[in-house]
């Protein structure tokens, strides 16, 4: 039976380590974040941000925009939060068609690019620099620190190659002297590849993608989905079968939601110092 990292609790630690550093910091950091549309998943996420902030002593302001928003107009007020007093700036992704993600990415200015996805910040991520990881790849590194699990010389799997959680994963596991593959719609014979990870990390918003023959025996997993089945919280890997086969594995929900909003807080508080230095 696998050991359960626990996200939820590991995330409120980190949360009130933050708040004393904030406090011990002298800084009030000031995150901006930035919602176009009423997407109902986005407006969840952003009330649990929120409430981190307020707990850990950080200045949130929230902009809602219509769905019907130009791009022009969004990116118009990123370049007003560049100018602004605000140390982080946040835009909710998924945004709606019409709009280039990357236009917006590369509007905002590295230095209050507070997920990290800004070109900048994810090369300086690929030379070994982790100022500003983006949230949820900093946030499994934290788990999996905080867990003692071991990542050096370990075989890392990530499945699943995104901007936003697979690309970046795997460069910070490589930074962490992991031996790193990385599977995608076009791998071949996958299930003999995840098989053979020491950690496995799934984030392809499958529900329970990875069954129990695709893990090898005491791996370490990592269920990065979020997806919803008959009204209930599933991940992207069959947590009731696989955990009788891992050695320990997160579980969704409470596993590494919580930990990529505590991870926030911390990239927010790193902004602030570097500013002020």
């Amino acid at each position: 039976m696998a050991k359960i990292i626990d996200g939820t609790n590991i995330a409120k630690q980190m949360l009130d380590e933050l708040k004393l550093q904030i406090k011990e910091s002298g800084l009030t950091p000031k995150l901006a974040v930035v919602l176009v549309g009423d997407d109902p998943s986005s407006k969840l996420y952003l009330k649990s941000k929120e409430a981190a902030c307020s707990h850990a002593g950080v200045i949130y302001e929230k902009y809602i925009l219509p769905k019907s928003t130009p791009q022009d107009e969004l990116l118009n007020l990123i370049g007003e939060l560049n100018e602004s007093d605000t140390n982080a700036i946040l835009v909710q992704f998924p945004l709606p068609s019409g709009i280039r993600e990357e236009s917006v990415v590369e509007a905002i200015d590295p230095s209050k690019d507070v997920d990290g996805f800004h070109p900048v910040n994810m090369g300086r991520l690929l030379a070994g620099d982790e100022v500003i990881a983006p949230c949820t790849p900093a946030g499994i590194i934290e788990l999996l620190k905080r867990g003692r699990i071991d990542i050096a010389s370990k075989h890392a799997v990530v499945v699943g190659r995104s901007n936003i959680v697979g690309k970046p994963l795997a460069a910070m596991l490589l930074n962490r002297d992991a031996t790193v593959t990385v599977c995608h719609s076009k791998t071949r014979n996958m299930a003999e590849i995840t098989r053979r990870a020491d950690i496995l990390a799934v984030a392809v918003g499958k529900p329970r993608f990875i069954t129990a023959d695709m893990v090898k025996e005491g791996a370490v997993v990592v269920d990065i989905g979020i997806n919803v089945v008959g009204g209930k919280t599933v991940g992207d890997v069959d947590f009731e079968k696989v955990k009788e086969k891992a050695s320990a594995i997160t579980p969704v929900p409470g596993g590494v939601g919580p930990m990529t909003v505590a991870s926030l807080i911390k990239n927010t508080l790193s902004l602030a110092i570097a500013q002020r230095s």
